[in-house]
């Protein structure tokens, strides 16, 4: 029985991942590899439907220790995490700097910021910066809301700044990370400007 603390939403995801519940281990190991090999050397948004079915898998094949028992071999081009043993599947967020990039599988920093390649950080320290003022916006004390004439409006602008820095970095900067990563995947959202992933284009 699902907790009732769980929203309508937790449980309908809690639904869905009973598809993968009811795979073997094997199953669902060859299941996780195959997709790896479907990611690999692409940017992928986190949004994407694939990338969603696949932390639904994640979260069952975690409780079973898949990785860590091998019952399937890591997919070429991939390389364990020293995080949680797993393939590594970076994730970029808007807290690239503070957090370095973030394992998929377990949520855990995979790759500290200093660990980056060299030719990596000093774009990524810049966009990072630019849009650390952005965000900020969001979280304005309500001393700060006042000094402004239309603190919405101001939001409103962040979140179009915010959205045009998110196109640059994919744009721009999220490709260079396949010289070095399998794949990458980027958050495509900014839950405190209300930027969702339709509001942001890549082309």
């Amino acid at each position: 029985m699902l907790p009732e603390s769980q929203s309508s939403a937790d449980r309908l995801w809690a639904e869905y991942s009973n598809v993968f519940m009811d795979l073997d281990d094997l199953t669902l190991g060859r299941w996780l590899a195959q997709t790896l090999g479907q990611l690999h050397g692409r940017v992928w948004r986190l949004s994407h439907p694939l990338l969603g079915t696949y932390r639904l898998a994640t979260q069952v094949a975690n409780e079973r220790d898949i990785w860590q028992k091998r019952v399937s071999a890591i997919p070429h081009g991939y390389h364990a995490s020293e995080c949680c043993a797993s393939p590594i599947l970076p994730l970029f967020s808007r807290d690239i700097t503070e957090t370095g990039l973030i394992c998929e599988h377990c949520g855990g920093t995979t790759v500290p910021f200093k660990e980056l390649p060299n030719e990596l950080k000093p774009p990524l320290s810049k966009w990072a910066k630019e849009y650390g003022k952005i965000h900020e916006i969001a979280h304005w004390s309500d001393e700060k809301k006042k000094g402004v004439s239309d603190y919405q409006s101001r939001v409103e602008m962040a979140a179009k700044s915010a959205e045009q820095l998110l196109h640059a970095a994919v744009t721009n900067i999220l490709p260079n990370f396949l010289e070095f990563y399998p794949t990458i995947i980027w958050e495509d959202q900014d839950e405190c400007l209300d930027v969702r992933p339709e509001d942001i284009g890549t082309s």
